[in-house]
């Protein structure tokens, strides 16, 4: 096959022994065709975890925030030595933002999570539609790496015209990419909706209720779904034999 990238220090090492063989009287390596090392890639990937949280005003609103800031900044730590990212959507109100641009940098990371607002309604759809804008432009910027979305939410929407539709259509565009992705169902009390648990069918996603949402339970399930859906660390550089043609 055709050579595209050379691995010279592989190409150097297999020609290296042959060269009095060769007859080689000056400088430089006598080079044969069976010397030559294709570069390849090969191993594990690189990740980026995107958490879509709900931020509006409910009373555990402040509680799910602390245990996602928590989770966000463990899997950064966890991810030091390896490619991964991690990123952070919040929507409340009329609208969702990105609160912490996918980034490998625990310091930048902190200083982004330090205060992050809370309050008003429930735009669920802006929420997903965001993160669907983040994930297009990180998969122009790198496509191997793999996306895993983790939506935070007891699955209600608020605000607008039928927003519970928008949610599911915007779901569903997930879904149709191919995005791995998880639900961590916050709803509580004695009467329960189950709107997570649709929303995480819409995403074709996996749906986990937590009657106490911590940290490094949070943490935990990204890391088990990675795992589940094959997504490591990093990759490796190795020199393979080029074929003869």
């Amino acid at each position: 096959g055709a050579l595209t990238k050379l691995h010279l220090a592989a190409t150097v090492q297999a020609a290296a022994p042959h060269q009095r063989a060769r007859g080689r009287s000056g400088p430089g390596l006598v080079i044969r065709k069976d010397d030559l090392r294709q570069a390849t890639r090969e191993g594990r990937e690189g990740n980026l975890v995107l958490f879509v949280v709900d931020a509006s005003g409910s009373m555990a609103a402040k509680r799910r925030m602390g245990a996602v800031k928590g989770a966000v900044l463990s899997l950064l730590l966890d991810a030091y030595q390896r490619r991964d990212k991690v990123g952070l959507v919040t929507f409340r109100g009329k609208d969702a933002e990105v609160a912490l641009p996918p980034t490998s940098s625990v310091d930048a990371a902190a200083a982004r999570l330090e205060s992050l607002p809370t309050g008003g309604r429930t735009p669920l759809a802006a929420g997903l539609l965001k993160a669907h804008d983040v994930l297009r432009v990180e998969r122009l910027r790198d496509p191997a790496r793999r996306p895993l979305l983790v939506v935070v939410t007891d699955g209600r929407a608020t605000g607008g015209a039928d927003p519970v539709a928008l949610a599911a259509r915007a779901a569903r565009l997930h879904a149709s990419e191919g995005t791995a992705s998880v639900v961590v169902d916050c709803e509580s009390g004695i009467v329960r909706l189950g709107l997570a648990g649709t929303l995480a069918g819409d995403l074709e996603g996996t749906c986990v209720t937590l009657d106490e949402l911590r940290a490094d339970s949070i943490a935990g399930l990204v890391r088990d779904v990675q795992g589940a859906h094959g997504v490591q660390g990093t990759q490796g550089v190795q020199g393979n034999r080029r074929r003869a043609a």
